[in-house]
């Protein structure tokens, strides 16, 4: 239990560096005064977060792949839409190659439009199209309004995709999933990702939405290092 509780505190103090910061990082360069590369291996290690749940309807990847990230996102989050169009694409070929699992979490730090849009791509993933509809929310790499989240326009967006709307529609307001949501939202509060997009890559912090290099080697660096 102290272990767990250290390695909180870590990742919070490793975010709050961030917040001191000023506003949330930009996409394409790093924040001034911020983290610009993954910590070392040996101040940190996150992985009690990954929860290698085989059911996990916000998860992509193998159970058992060598790495896993851990996403903390908001669907108003500019950023999080930005890194979600830029750098995903790009960690998903690992996700293909058998060798990166992404376990997805709405921390929904923007208030109820962000809740309601979590609650939404839940419900789709009841139906096998969580990434589908993740993607629809952050088309082009930018945002929807908060008019855009509200449930009619979520719900005509289920039926777009071809999802069963009378399902779609139970399972956007069910209790089970306001319970889902809320829990995955309060993983993230606990380990102090009070801004979003925040990761933990083979266990390692990452806080903004660094370049994409910024992933890519710290996603190879995990990768040698569990080989």
């Amino acid at each position: 239990m102290l272990a767990v509780a250290a390695v909180i505190v870590a990742l919070v103090l490793a975010m709050s560096r961030n917040r001191d910061s000023g506003a949330e990082p930009a996409a394409t360069a790093p924040v001034p005064g911020g983290p610009t590369e993954v910590q070392g291996p040996e101040q940190l290690d996150l992985r009690s977060a990954e929860r290698r749940e085989a059911d996990d309807l916000l998860a992509v990847g193998p159970v058992d792949a060598p790495v896993a990230l851990v996403v903390f996102s908001d669907y108003q989050c500019p950023f999080c839409a930005r890194w979600s169009a830029e750098t995903l694409p790009l960690l998903m070929d690992h996700v293909d190659a058998g060798e990166l699992r992404i376990e997805w979490r709405d921390v929904n730090v923007f208030g109820p439009a962000s809740e309601r849009a979590a609650r939404a791509s839940y419900a789709a993933a009841k139906q096998g199209v969580f990434w589908e509809y993740h993607d629809r929310l952050f088309e082009g790499g930018a945002t929807r309004t908060e008019n855009e989240l509200g449930d009619e326009a979520l719900i005509a967006l289920a039926e777009e995709l071809g999802l069963d709307v009378e399902r779609f529609t139970a399972d956007l307001a069910s209790a089970e999933t306001v319970a889902q949501i809320t829990e995955n939202a309060q993983l993230g509060i606990d380990l102090g990702a009070y801004s979003t997009p925040a990761f933990i890559l083979g266990g390692q912090p990452i806080v903004g939405a660094q370049p994409s290099a910024v992933f890519l080697d710290a996603f190879a660096a995990a990768l040698a290092a569990a080989r």
